[in-house]
C-alpha cells in the first residue's frame, strides 16, 4: 500500500480509532520519518506505539515490538512512514493518533489498548 493523505478511506479509518478512544487526530505526514526498533519484528508480540511532538521531518512516532523497551540511543532506526506503512500495514490506523497518544496491540489475539501519556510531550 502506498500512503497517501488524501485518501480518503485512509483518513475515515484514523478519524474512527481516535474518535474511538476520544483521542485528537493529527495526520502522520507523508514524507515524515517513524523510529523503527532494530530488532521490530511482526512475530513479536506485542506491538508498542508512542509518539511525541512532531519535530522538523519526524513524525514523532516510535514503533517497538515485544515486551522489552531499551533506552539505547541507537534502538531506533529512521523509516519514511510509506515504508512503514507498506510493510506493515497493521499500523496505519493508529498513525493519526496525536502526540501525546500511545498502543498497545496484538493483532494475532485482537488485543488493542490505546491511552493518551501526558508524559510523551513534556520532553
Amino acid at each position: 500500500m502506498v500512503y497517501n493523505s488524501n485518501n480518503i478511506a485512509v483518513k475515515l479509518e484514523q478519524n474512527t480509532l481516535c474518535k474511538k478512544y476520544n483521542a485528537e487526530y493529527l495526520e502522520a505526514a507523508p514524507g515524515t520519518i517513524v523510529g523503527v526498533a532494530k530488532d521490530f519484528s511482526m512475530a513479536k508480540m506485542p506491538i508498542n506505539g508512542l509518539r511525541h511532538p512532531r519535530e522538523k521531518n519526524a513524525s514523532g512516532w516510535y514503533i517497538w515490538s515485544g515486551d522489552k523497551y531499551s533506552s539505547e540511543q541507537d534502538y531506533f532506526e529512521p523509516m519514511h512512514l510509506s515504508h512503514v506503512v507498506e510493510k506493515y500495514p497493521v499500523l496505519l490506523p493508529y498513525l493519526g493518533l496525536a502526540p501525546g497518544w500511545r498502543f498497545l496491540i496484538d493483532p494475532n489475539n485482537s488485543y488493542e489498548d490505546v491511552w493518551f501519556d501526558k508524559q510523551l510531550l513534556d520532553i
